[in-house]
């Protein structure tokens, strides 16, 4: 009995981690931008604002109150819905992220549908035929787009496809969407950038998934009995690497969340890491903590899922 259950123990278990994790980072991401430097009120006010004009503004925000207390209001107003109102523009920060949200949702959907099947597919070859000179020519590429920053591997996709070349648009901002292709030159370069990022790590980690499941006595035995090398992999080590790959998937999929912030500040994208960067600089405490904490669900999300998949598709426990 206690067998049958073990699968649903082991993924509410990874679901209370998750939850704990979660209010962690919370407090983490609230005070981590409580300390930034500077004054809010100051920096609204400007430099020639009195002291009493400073205190009451304070006041008004909120400020004065001790960070505990602000920290469990604010994780009070996240679990309701409510994100509170910015400091800067003075309307719902749920206001100012929505349509940023949905260019970057579209921005990262785009990028997997991209990159997931042209890194499997890469990758699961490159396992099939090891030691080959096409096995090699993958694993160096991977390896230098590994080695090389984002902000590098975008710089390069400017300075080749603008510049050089003068095929595609060097900032997505500001381009006409009047047609599809417009809408391909605008999101042609963040999503080159991301997706060479993404399916350099997702290439490495399948590859070495598929072959750990090549390397066991039941597929070995299969290749043994006459089974051809695309049936040994597709019928046999394929579904059995399944909880693997999509830790894979999953954790390439993870370099999104910081792949993106650079990205978009480079191409100029109106995502929610460009509105987060902005925020940074007027010192908009509300807006900053949701941006964070919207790539901090969104990574744990990611680690979360395949780490559910990984259990449930584990032979073993069913």
């Amino acid at each position: 009995m206690t067998r049958s259950f073990l699968p649903y123990i082991l993924v509410a278990q990874r679901l209370g981690i998750a939850f704990v994790t979660l209010i962690i980072v919370s407090f983490a991401v609230f005070f981590a931008t409580a300390m930034l430097p500077g004054d809010v009120a100051e920096i609204l006010l400007g430099q020639a604002a009195t002291p009493e004009a400073v205190a009451g503004l304070r006041e008004a925000m909120g400020l004065d109150e001790p960070a505990l207390s602000r920290f469990v209001h604010w994780l009070l107003g996240l679990a309701q819905g409510d994100m509170g109102t910015s400091y800067v523009n003075n309307i719902e920060v749920a206001e100012l992220i929505g349509g940023r949200l949905l260019n970057s949702l579209r921005l990262a959907a785009v990028v997997t549908l991209v990159s997931v099947p042209v890194a499997l597919t890469l990758g699961i070859c490159a396992a099939m035929w090891r030691g080959s000179i096409f096995d090699r020519l993958v694993s160096l590429l991977t390896i230098f787009v590994v080695s090389v920053p984002e902000f590098m591997v975008a710089t390069l996709a400017v300075l080749v496809f603008a510049v050089w070349l003068g095929w595609l648009p060097a900032l997505s901002y500001g381009v006409e969407l009047d047609s599809w292709s417009a809408m391909l030159r605008a999101y042609a370069m963040p999503v080159i950038s991301l997706s060479l990022v993404v399916s350099a790590q997702m290439i490495r980690m399948s590859r070495a998934a598929v072959i750990e499941t090549i390397n066991t006595p039941y597929v070995e035995m299969a290749l043994l009995k006459g089974a051809s090398l695309s049936r040994m992999v597709l019928r046999h080590a394929l579904p059995n690497a399944l909880g693997p790959i999509a830790n894979a998937v999953a954790l390439s999929l993870s370099y999104l969340v910081g792949g993106v912030i650079i990205v978009e500040t480079i191409f100029n994208y109106p995502g929610v890491a460009k509105l987060m960067v902005d925020a940074v600089s007027t010192r908009d405490l509300p807006l900053i903590q949701s941006c964070a904490m919207i790539f901090c669900v969104s990574y744990l999300s990611l680690i979360t899922l395949a780490d559910l998949i990984a259990i449930l598709s584990n032979p073993r426990l069913r």
